[in-house]
């Protein structure tokens, strides 16, 4: 059970970010899991539950970022509580920013900006990506204007989402797809 409260992640609260290990694999499933999908994710306001069914990730996916050469999947603690994750891969010039998880009753109380602030200062300096790239299922609005105040740009460019791999999700509607955001760093 989680013993972060909300009142204790304010801009003081320590994080630690680590390298996530295979060890990791399960917790994080189960983390962003609750984040995007199902009833748990609607005590959040990332979900995906209107739009998406069945599962967002599994053990394989994470093993997967977890494993992939020029890239790392972030586990964000509080004390010894996994309570976020985000993935950073170096793509050339930029880096690509995904699997991005918060807890569901920590949502909405700064967390993400220290999260996402973070990933972006260790890819500008770790690795002098001048930009951060990212996707976003086009009709998540909320969820890119969120993108938009943090300095991301819509490109417009986009590429189909995978319909008829259940491995992604099954979707509820047929007008999916996702939007390539960017934003300049350092």
């Amino acid at each position: 059970m989680l013993s972060v409260s909300l009142a204790a992640m304010d801009d003081t609260a320590a994080l630690t970010f680590r390298p996530a290990t295979p060890d990791d694999a399960p917790a994080l499933v189960g983390l962003i899991e609750s984040a995007y999908r199902g009833e748990a994710s609607r005590a959040g306001w990332t979900t995906e539950a209107d739009i998406l069914e069945g599962q967002r990730t599994d053990p394989e996916g994470v093993l997967e970022v977890i494993g992939k050469p020029g890239g790392v999947l972030l586990a964000v603690e509080s004390g010894a509580e996994l309570i976020a994750c985000c993935q950073l891969e170096h793509r050339g010039t930029h880096a690509y920013f995904g699997m991005f998880a918060v807890r569901p009753a920590l949502q909405g109380a700064g967390l993400g900006k220290r999260i996402i602030a973070e990933a972006e200062r260790f890819a500008h300096e770790e690795w002098g990506v001048s930009e951060m790239h990212m996707t976003v299922i086009s009709v998540r609005e909320e969820l890119i204007a969120w993108y938009e105040r943090r300095g991301y740009a819509r490109t417009g460019e986009t590429t189909p989402f995978p319909y008829g791999q259940p491995r992604f999700g099954i979707p509820t509607r047929d007008d999916l797809e996702f939007e390539l955001l960017t934003k300049k760093l350092g």
